[in-house]
């Protein structure tokens, strides 16, 4: 196996910092054979190449920000143990202050391997997506670059192709491998109708898509500008780590300075002892672990919640995660699919199930209405045969009729059938009233003046929902909640199947807002899930804002803080698992970084240690903890 360093990619850090080592290398050895003149021309060189990019990102700080930080102080450092070594003619200080600019420049060039690492999944995302779309025009196929598809466009994607665009499956039948997009493990079934995502993997059929929406609006593109974002957004934590340097920093200038004067004189140190442990004082009390602790562990947090398909938009969500007490769930389009689909036929005396179906299948087949789409899809995959219909004429609102087999056909409401059929059986009616109770949506089928029966429609639960909020309660979540606008009855049905104690129903947006507030007030750091736009205002509020990446409106994606690309909500456990573990590491960098940090500083003064022990310590934790922060890249 390759070590770390070997795989270190040839940016102009890792270039730099291997110059630099063998400028110190051929130092050292000109040294021991006492080439002075060799000595004096490379180790310069090593100072130069490798401590250029740090010196200049110390002085511009210094002069365009007025603030020190630790670049400036390890030059400084460098500096004064070339300047000790020529003014006592001992050209080993010199190579010490080589010493330190190296193990820096590698310390630098490992920070810049470690970013890298976080941002592979943005470039792989970028990757993913064809820049050309093979479009069909008067039956003819031409290539196009992707940014000129136009609504509407039909594209033709052949067995193996990846998709050039969101879009609408117009023809065709196949598998879809998502899992790169949104982190689901199996091929995914699409037929006509269904969405397709940019960047996904066609199986082994031939699709015909409809362009449904501008490129630079797919998923996969509102994926990369997010995780971007979230990388150049400094959460609270590192913000108050990067204002404790500026002070640190000004600290150990001023504690520095004292430390050139007072041992002189209350220790009886020499000059030349008094200057050198000062020196060391500036390495190993510069921050540079302390400040590593945080930025590369949440970036890792953030490509490992990429790579599953669990978008943070910023690293202070990735923290405030792992602190979770408090969870609510908006119910339609979250807990649910958002989807009406059939849940019971009930048929009359005299009647059967399927001939109620049928019938009702056959005049909805016309309509738009999601109930008439739901009534039709379950008629076709029970495969029964359908009856042509005639003289469609749809109320809206009301329901649907016209001639079926030639006799005259209503599906809809109880009252828009009773204006045709007054004598509605009482059997029927109590049904419908249990059902309605219990939040179904009810479709009356009458014929020829007789009422054949009833169908019930409901919005169907997610299939991982039990298992997540049971995964939740697993982790200790102390109070999971459901804010929904649907009325109380709905709600509690609902509820009872995902495993859910409290329920808050028919809520407006304000209400759900109220809700979240009071939440706050007791568990202080709650989670807000939802897809709506209803659910956009409870998501601002909330601690961290979780929207639904598929099933969501653009306004609850754009307000929210965490996205769930696959609409998996079993993933939310996953993402404050990784929210925990972001947060174990980021303590254990920080406490090892400050008890490395005051292990050295008692050394230089009790223990005599020198500049190199010091530096390859100092330099040696920040590469460390960078290294550690890196842990949370896996799954």
């Amino acid at each position: 196996m390759k070590s770390t360093l070997s795989r270190l990619p040839l940016t102009s850090d890792a270039i730099a910092a291997m110059v630099c080592a063998i400028c110190v290398i051929l130092g050292a050895v000109a040294l021991h054979l006492q080439w002075l003149g060799v000595a004096l021309l490379v180790l310069p060189a090593g100072y130069v190449i490798g401590g250029y990019q740090s010196a200049r990102e110390g002085i511009t700080t210094l002069f365009k920000e007025r603030e020190l930080d630790v670049d400036l102080l390890m030059i400084v450092a460098a500096l004064g143990a070339a300047l000790l070594g020529l003014w006592q003619h001992d050209y080993s200080f010199i190579l010490d202050g080589a010493l330190l600019i190296l193990i820096f420049a590698v310390s630098g060039a490992m920070e810049s391997y470690a970013m890298d690492r976080t941002e592979r999944s943005i470039r792989g995302l970028m990757s993913l997506t064809p820049d050309t779309a093979r479009i069909l025009v008067n039956g003819q196929e031409e290539w196009v670059s992707v940014t000129q598809l136009q609504l509407g466009d039909r594209i033709l994607v052949k067995p193996g192709e990846r998709i050039p665009t969101d879009s609408l499956v117009q023809a065709g039948k196949t598998t879809i491998d998502e899992g790169p997009i949104t982190g689901e493990s199996m091929p995914i079934d699409k037929t006509i109708g269904d969405l397709v995502f940019a960047g996904t993997l066609n199986g082994n059929g031939v699709l015909t898509l409809e362009v449904h929406q501008p490129p630079a609006s797919s998923l996969i593109q509102r994926v990369i500008q997010l995780v971007e974002q979230a990388q150049t957004e400094t959460p609270p934590s590192q913000q108050f780590v990067e204002r404790f340097e500026r002070v640190y920093a000004r600290a150990i200038v001023i504690l520095g300075l004292l430390l050139l004067i007072l041992p002189p004189f209350w220790l009886g140190w020499s000059w030349e002892t008094t200057i050198y442990r000062a020196l060391i004082f500036l390495v190993v009390a510069s921050p540079c672990a302390l400040m590593a602790a945080i930025m590369p562990t949440l970036l890792s947090g953030i490509a490992n919640g990429a790579r599953q398909g669990i978008l943070f938009k910023t690293g202070a969500q990735l923290e405030l995660m792992g602190r979770a007490q408090a969870i609510a769930f908006d119910k339609t389009g979250t807990l649910t699919m958002g989807q009406p689909r059939v849940y019971q036929v009930i048929a009359a005396p005299g009647f059967s199930e399927s001939a109620v179906l049928t019938l009702a299948a056959a005049l909805e087949f016309y309509s738009e209405h999601p109930i008439g789409q739901a009534i039709t899809k379950y008629a076709q995959e029970l495969g029964d045969p359908i009856p042509d219909a005639a003289s469609i004429q749809a109320d809206p609102g009301q329901g649907i009729h016209g001639l079926v087999s030639g006799l005259p056909t209503l599906v809809g409401r109880q009252s828009f059938v009773r204006s045709q059929v007054y004598d509605l059986p009482d059997q029927l009616m109590a049904v419908n009233d249990r059902l309605e109770y219990e939040g179904k949506t009810i479709a009356w089928v009458a014929q020829a003046g007789a009422i054949l029966g009833l169908i019930a429609i409901a919005d169907t639960v997610r299939p991982e929902a039990m298992d997540a909020i049971a995964q939740l309660r697993t982790l200790g979540i102390e109070h999971i909640v459901m804010l929904t606008g649907d009325n109380v009855h709905t709600a509690e049905q609902i509820a009872q199947v995902v495993g859910i104690d409290r329920v808050y129903a028919e809520l407006l947006p304000e209400d759900k807002l109220r809700v979240i507030k009071q939440l706050q007030q007791t568990y202080q750091t709650v989670i807000m899930v939802g897809d709506g736009i209803n659910d956009a205002p409870a998501m601002a509020q909330s601690s961290v804002g979780i929207a639904m990446g598929a099933a969501g409106s653009d306004l609850a994606l754009q307000t929210a803080d965490v996205v769930l690309m696959s609409d998996r909500l079993d993933k939310i456990a996953v993402a404050i698992r990784l929210g925990r573990r972001a947060q174990s590491i980021i303590k254990q960098n920080i406490l090892f970084s400050i008890g490395i940090m005051g292990l050295l500083l008692v050394f230089n003064f009790v223990g005599n240690i020198t500049l190199p022990f010091g530096v390859i310590g100092h330099e040696g934790s920040t590469i460390l903890v960078i290294l550690s922060g890196l842990r949370l890249l896996k799954r």
